[in-house]
């Protein structure tokens, strides 16, 4: 009787280990297709003397989400040449924009993981569960509002998972300490036009707060028509951050912001905010 008790508890405690071991290997299965997509992306970036044409509309836009305006938009309105004239793509983001016009630019942090493309859709929850190519993945992809002015705007706000794998905003954590500031203090990010640097003026942690809430949320604002407007948003960022990164910002500077979640409060956030530098 003793040797069927400890058989079955064997079994049991078999059963068990396996049925542990399941959702593991499925999330590192899903992780390494992960990686292998971004990698396939990325080398697509490479590719060279790629010629601009204009895509055409993603499939899955079929299932009747809404599209933005086709980014093939006059050049003047990114500051290069005569009205009318076609913009001029960075060759290496030609070949994504034809699988995507979506595509909105691509974001790289030296020393972290991030290194991927930024969407911009017309539903503005669909990249938080939606992959490059429009796939269902709990890593979603980064992406910017519709409201985001990425050529024109004072801040526009990068969203993204942080993955437990490291992957999407998962290194962002990274920035929690003084140190990994100093050693990676810029952040690349590209539209499809241009190349551009952001020297990082804020960490903080946040959260997303009630409607009513009378309090700074640094998600809403992506616009400051005045100097009080301004003001507002960049005393609040100074007096939020973790530590001084002694970068400064004057009316008409303009910000990119990475948010993502973090655990200190119910919906709380880890932001990074950064200021647009220019070549002297």
């Amino acid at each position: 009787m003793e040797n069927k008790i400890r058989k079955a508890v064997r079994a049991l405690l078999l059963a068990g280990f396996i049925a542990c071991l399941i959702p593991i290997g499925r999330a590192c299965c899903q992780s390494a297709q992960h990686r292998a997509q971004q990698n396939s992306l990325k080398a697509m970036t490479a590719k060279t003397n790629v010629e601009y044409c204009i895509p055409k509309v993603s499939a899955f836009h079929e299932i009747g989400l809404s599209v933005l305006a086709d980014r093939s938009v006059p050049e003047a309105e990114h500051g290069g040449a005569q009205s009318g004239e076609k913009p001029e793509m960075l060759e290496r983001y030609a070949a994504l924009h034809e699988e995507n016009r979506e595509l909105a630019g691509w974001l790289s942090i030296e020393g972290t993981g991030i290194d991927y493309p930024v969407m911009q859709s017309g539903d503005d929850e669909y990249y938080l569960h939606h992959d490059f190519y429009g796939e269902e993945s709990k890593y979603g992809s980064l992406y910017v509002r519709g409201q985001a002015d990425l050529d024109g705007g004072t801040n526009f706000v990068i969203y993204g998972h942080n993955m437990k794998d490291g992957s999407m905003f998962g290194d962002l954590d990274l920035y929690l300490e003084e140190s990994f500031y100093k050693e990676h203090p810029t952040v690349s990010f590209d539209t499809l036009y241009e190349e551009r640097t952001y020297d990082i003026i804020a960490v903080f942690r946040s959260q997303v707060y009630d409607e009513k809430e009378d309090v700074f949320k640094y998600y809403q604002f992506y616009e400051a028509e005045t100097q009080e407007e301004f003001d507002s948003f960049y005393s609040n960022i100074k007096a939020l951050s973790l530590y001084d990164t002694g970068v400064e910002a004057a009316f008409g500077d303009t910000f990119l912001t990475l948010s993502t979640c973090a655990y200190h409060v119910p919906d709380g956030r880890l932001v990074v905010v950064a200021k647009r530098v220019f070549a002297t």
